[in-house]
């Protein structure tokens, strides 16, 4: 009986000792959490690419609307000193941003939808925790979305409508940063919720009027003592929406020869960048705070 007892205590020791890795140590058998973030991206992207209808409807939508509201508001407002540039070149920047805009939507109204069917509830209970499922889903959506992006300014460019150059690779950080702060808006959106239906809701009253509002659609009236009260208003509501200095920043990238007019404003690139970076860090810390935070929509 002793030495039954001795060898079953020999035979249980390198387990809980680490085996070969010394009396001190301690298996480490979690998951790498780069690798669990690196998973929920791919999944979002395969699932993406194999839904055709999300890949035209987020390309061909903006598009539409930048041909059609071009076209038909041509001449409609003058934003530049020269005059030469229309709506089709004041509405460029504004498409881009609704492509982003459409893709983080959708990207992360998936967030509802695996809940609903378990997939989220099991990678809440694993043990790389709750970070990875915020960056697989904002690397995955917002990688989706600067792809869709770039994708139509490398037709605008090949048809002319801007110019390329160094400002090109301004731009593309530029839409970078809008990705995932759009995608990190649509998760603090889409996290506390329990149906489509209330995050359609949500989208309609707050995400598009803060894309109308940003300066994609009109220019952003400058304050003068000819000012009305109501440009005074829209004036410092759409002052204080931050995606209107990313609009700002990208429309002089794309047009870096453009002077706006005196009636239009804009900030300076410093302040443009400061307030974009800014608004994508604040953004990524409340997803975050509020996904470790909320446990109700967990149980869903």
């Amino acid at each position: 009986m002793s030495t039954l007892t001795s060898e079953s205590s020999e035979s249980k020791t390198p387990v809980a000792s680490g085996g070969s890795l010394g009396a001190g140590a301690s298996l480490d058998i979690r998951p790498s959490g780069i690798a669990a973030a690196w998973m929920l991206a791919r999944r979002e992207w395969t699932r993406f690419f194999r839904q055709k209808n999300r890949v035209v409807s987020a390309v061909v939508q903006p598009l539409l609307f930048w041909l059609m509201f071009g076209a038909g508001m041509r001449g409609s407002f003058s934003w530049t000193t020269s005059g030469q540039e229309g709506f089709f070149e004041y509405f460029l920047p504004g498409t881009i941003g609704l492509i982003v805009l459409f893709t983080a939507i959708f990207a992360t109204i998936s967030v509802i939808e695996d809940r609903r069917e378990g997939f989220m509830q099991g990678v809440l209970v694993s043990p790389v925790g709750r970070w990875p499922v915020l960056v697989g889903k904002v690397v995955g959506g917002g990688g989706i979305a600067w792809a869709q992006a770039v994708m139509f300014l490398g037709l605008v460019l090949l048809f002319g409508m801007a110019s390329p150059g160094i400002n090109t690779v301004y731009a593309l950080v530029l839409l970078a940063v809008m990705s995932i702060t759009l995608c990190s808006v649509g998760m603090i959106v889409a996290w506390p919720m329990t149906s489509t239906q209330g995050f359609h809701a949500v989208m309609m009253l707050f995400l598009m009027p803060m894309w109308l509002l940003s300066g994609a659609f009109f220019p952003i009236p400058a304050i003068s003592d000819a000012t009305s009260i109501g440009q005074s208003i829209l004036h410092w509501i759409m002052r204080c929406n931050p995606l209107s200095y990313s609009m700002v920043e990208l429309r002089r990238l794309l047009y870096p020869e453009v002077v706006l007019a005196d009636n239009v404003w804009g900030p300076s690139s410093l302040i443009t960048w400061t307030v974009s970076l800014l608004f994508m860090i604040g953004a990524l810390v409340l997803a975050g705070w509020l996904m470790r935070g909320s446990r109700r929509a967990d149980l869903v």
